[in-house]
């Protein structure tokens, strides 16, 4: 690993305004993994129209079933991720107590053992990025890094997730970009 070289996981990443008619447009994307391998995230804010239940073809809880599914990303949207909270999880992989996970038969077991500390949230597909794609990207201000925090991932209106986010930035930029229209020719 290069010695700049700087991990983010644990971080949300905004759409810097710089990624308008991509998948990411306005997006927040919790990256779960990144190394010098590359990276791997969730996008937290593009729900789908379906329940867990209505895509996943597995003996699931009736409380994950009905549960919304979110679109993790573009790359191998059959794929199955999902994050799971705790109070107390001394291996969180993410960040402190919130693991990323993949395993239908584990999903089932946390479902069959949810309490009301548990959240579950899944995912179909992710986002990725090959050796130093993600570095360049970050250099080329297409990202805004926002730490993570479990409100963030389960509690946010994922509509207004990026809005809210950049609302709270300090800085008039940040607002700025918050209320921009789309199209700037709206303005």
């Amino acid at each position: 690993m290069p010695p700049s070289f700087t991990s983010l996981r644990g971080q949300l990443l905004l759409d810097g305004g710089n990624l308008t008619g991509s998948y990411f447009h306005h997006t927040v994307v919790l990256i779960c993994q990144h190394d010098a391998e590359g990276a791997f995230g969730l996008v937290l804010n593009r729900a789908a129209p379906n329940r867990v239940g209505e895509v996943l073809v597995a003996n699931l809880p009736d409380t994950l079933k009905q549960q919304t599914l979110f679109l993790g990303g573009p790359v191998q949207p059959s794929a199955l991720s999902y994050l799971y909270s705790q109070p107390f999880l001394p291996d969180a992989n993410v960040i402190p107590n919130l693991n990323l996970g993949h395993s239908v038969d584990e999903l089932i077991a946390l479902g069959e053992s949810l309490t009301q500390e548990q959240r579950v949230r899944v995912f179909a597909g992710y986002a990725g990025w090959s050796p130093g794609q993600l570095e360049n990207e970050m250099k080329n201000h297409a990202w805004l890094a926002h730490p993570a925090t479990l409100d963030l991932v389960f509690d946010a209106d994922p509509k207004r997730l990026w809005h809210d986010i950049l609302r709270q930035k300090p800085g008039w930029n940040y607002r700025l970009l918050a209320e921009a229209p789309d199209d700037l020719s709206w303005n």
